[in-house]
């Protein structure tokens, strides 16, 4: 008889995409309509009441169902959010993926994707809706701390990695959201408008990056592009991502308010709604009526099918002690140590010397602040504190603390100490997912969630700082928080400045293995830092009377680079403890790639990490083209007094542009390549010609 276990048995003999597409439809056409019409449809209904009732917990305290066919042996869709770690029960907190772009270490980031696989396995998940992909084009958005920057080349790699991650261990990777999604306040309403190329070469590139990982699912978002909802927008959803990108799994809706008309999502290529039956409840009646065909529910019943036949037979069951294993947790902390980004250290005032004494002063001090509290919320039973991790390293006998912003009783607590940390920037109320507004939306940071109401840190942080410059120690700032913040204006009272994120359970620990100078410093900004807010794109907020907004070619470094305007802090930069010196350096060119090898010599008294980034820029002077765009990177670990040859390469496919005249990816007839360590400081690695 034919059931899953058949079909499973058939795909597994020969596994190809024709006989996926093959052992698919034969199961599909053991299903009645009504068992189709169920596999698109979410049924977490239930799990939220009984979650509700028994543990308080409204979202996601378990895997959501959807789909599934009892009859047929067909498993449901069971689904798991991110990004930071799985959201279920209490698992291990991660950095956001903000700071895990910050690390700029693809491979690192296939190493927490198997975690994340293991503790979602654990907890009977088998897809993981937490590989956040949307470009941040505005450090505004509140979101911005679930996806790792404001370069698609960036975010394809990372998103990449988690991607294969996943799905290699038998995990429905769904990369979110698709697409053009950056503005949370007025998520429902926005309406992105974006060119042909713009489209192509800016917003799209890192999804089809995961498509081409092995993605088996993906997210479509609340937002309009181009004037239609995401959910039911044909061009993303069949035009592109099928017809062009040729993906062959399902997708599924944002939550809740994803799908508005069942049957223009359907036949736009929306396959199933979550995560209750709402919207695609009328699809019996839809087909009854004829808006819809047999053909338009089997098309998407089947995707469904072939992202859990071909998924599925990788997933290993694990036992929930992997929850949270000492493993899992140093990864964690490892983590936070490779993206914390070191922005100052005026006169090597950092690392602190081991008899010194600390005061650890602010509203982060001593307060968990691991992030959003919305969907991307991961329950881990602890957290560590600045002010606890500098008592792990330094001794509580070292460590004084004062956690709130009353400049007189930071300077008390800070009297007899050597060093100065002050934890500011901002937590789940100042930005996130817009859950409910609590306050006055002209103060934002009263409410809950949602888009940033500044780009500065909070009036009362900034005095603290300034007043805690006048004592005459050493002053360092620890910036918590999602994306880029306006730092120009006070910057100058402080001897050291470090952007520690949101860092995750251990995040404590880790900011004290970097102050202490176990590790040196090597995360490097994954976005432009300005010196005004003005220098950014433009924003959307909430109250805007038009809700649509243009989405322009330009933006971050490469619109910086095109009106040859100074950022604060570029793209790509980071201090380290150590000083790393360039060697010879190299070009190559074959068929697929260009690679660029150089001497890299650590002539500093650390050991430590360089992130090598290579930069291409077009010679195409007839065609608007930006300077350079980032198009390789590679993370290189150097011991003191040694050095290391490295390559660093970049694909030919990823260095053509999109002709919206002839829809295709077509290459310049020259370029010039750049190595260096940000995208300002670059060196030329030669020119390639084609």
């Amino acid at each position: 008889m034919m059931n899953f276990d058949k079909a499973i048995e058939l795909y597994k003999a020969e596994p190809t995409k024709e006989k996926l597409h093959e052992v698919a439809d034969l199961l599909l056409g053991k299903m009645t309509v009504k068992e189709k019409i169920r596999m698109l449809q979410g049924h977490a209904m239930g799990v939220t009441i009984k979650n509700f009732l028994t543990k308080g917990r409204f979202y996601n305290g378990e895997a959501y169902p959807a789909g599934g066919c009892k009859r047929l042996g067909i498993p449901p869709v069971m689904f798991t959010d991110g990004p930071r770690g799985i959201v279920m029960k209490k698992c291990t907190c991660f950095p956001v993926s903000m700071l895990r772009g910050a690390a700029f270490d693809d491979e690192l980031e296939y190493r927490i994707g198997e975690v994340f696989a293991k503790e979602a396995s654990a907890l009977d998940a088998n897809l993981f809706a937490g590989v956040c992909i949307n470009l941040l084009r505005n450090p505004m958005w509140g979101r911005a701390q679930e996806t790792y920057g404001e370069d698609p080349y960036l975010l394809g790699r990372m998103g990449a990695a988690l991607t294969k991650a996943m799905q290699d261990n038998g995990i429905i990777a769904c990369p979110k959201h698709y697409a053009l999604n950056s503005i949370e306040d007025l998520r429902f309403s926005a309406n992105a408008i974006a060119d042909e190329r713009t489209l192509h070469e800016v917003y799209l590139p890192h999804f089809k990056k995961c498509i081409d990982a092995g993605a088996m699912s993906v997210m479509g978002a609340y937002n309009k592009v181009n004037g239609t909802y995401a959910c039911e927008n044909k061009k993303l959803l069949t035009d592109i991502l099928r017809d062009k990108w040729e993906f062959d799994g399902f997708t599924l809706s944002d939550f809740f308010y994803g799908i508005y008309d069942a049957v223009r999502s359907l036949k736009a290529g929306m396959d199933m709604e979550m995560p209750y039956i709402f919207r695609y409840a009328t699809l019996g009646y839809s087909l009854k009526k004829g808006d819809i065909t047999e053909k338009d529910i089997d098309t998407a019943a089947a995707r469904i099918l072939r992202a859990l036949i071909s998924t599925l037979p990788k997933h290993k069951k694990y036992p929930e002690s992997v929850i949270l294993s000492k493993e899992h947790v140093a990864l964690a902390r490892e983590t936070a140590t490779k993206g914390i980004v070191l922005l100052k250290n005026k006169d090597k005032v950092l690392p602190i010397p081991a008899d010194k004494k600390i005061a650890v002063v602010g509203r982060y001090a001593n307060k968990r602040n691991t992030g959003d509290h919305g969907s991307s919320n991961v329950f881990s039973p602890y957290a560590i504190t600045p002010y606890e991790g500098m008592c792990n390293r330094f001794g509580t006998e070292n460590v004084s603390l004062y956690n709130g912003c009353n400049i007189s009783d930071a300077v008390k607590a800070s009297a007899d100490c050597d060093y100065i940390l002050v934890c500011v920037g901002s937590d789940w109320l100042q930005e996130g997912e817009f859950l409910v507004n609590l306050g006055n939306v002209k103060k934002k940071p009263k409410g809950s969630g949602g888009d940033r109401a500044d780009l500065h840190i909070p009036e009362e942080d900034m005095q603290l700082i300034k007043g805690l410059s006048d004592l005459g120690k050493k002053l360092v700032v620890n910036i918590m928080g999602g994306s880029a913040y306006i730092i120009k204006d006070w910057i100058d009272c402080a001897d050291a400045v470090l952007m520690s994120f949101y860092s995750g359970l251990e995040g404590g620990n880790a900011l004290a293995d970097i102050l202490s100078g176990d590790i040196s410093p090597a995360g490097k900004l994954p976005f432009t830092v300005a010196e005004k807010a003005e220098d950014y794109p433009s924003f959307l907020h909430l109250g805007a009377k038009n809700k649509d907004i243009e989405y322009g070619y330009y933006h971050g470094y490469t619109l910086f680079d095109k009106e040859n305007k100074a950022p604060h802090f570029p793209f790509g930069f980071g201090l380290s403890y150590t000083d790393f010196e360039f060697g010879d350096v190299s070009l190559e060119k074959d068929d697929k790639k260009i690679t660029v090898s150089l001497k890299l010599e650590n002539k500093g008294n650390f050991d430590g990490d360089e992130i090598l980034q290579l930069y291409i820029g077009s010679d195409n002077a007839d065609a608007d083209r930006p300077v350079k765009l980032l198009k390789g990177f590679r993370r290189v670990a150097v011991r003191k007094g040694e050095s290391a040859v490295a390559e660093v390469s970049a694909d030919i496919e990823d260095i053509r542009f999109y002709n919206p005249a002839t829809s295709e990816w077509e290459l310049d007839s020259a370029y010039t390549v750049y190595i260096g360590t940000d995208s300002k400081n670059v060196i030329e690695a030669g020119k390639i010609n084609f």
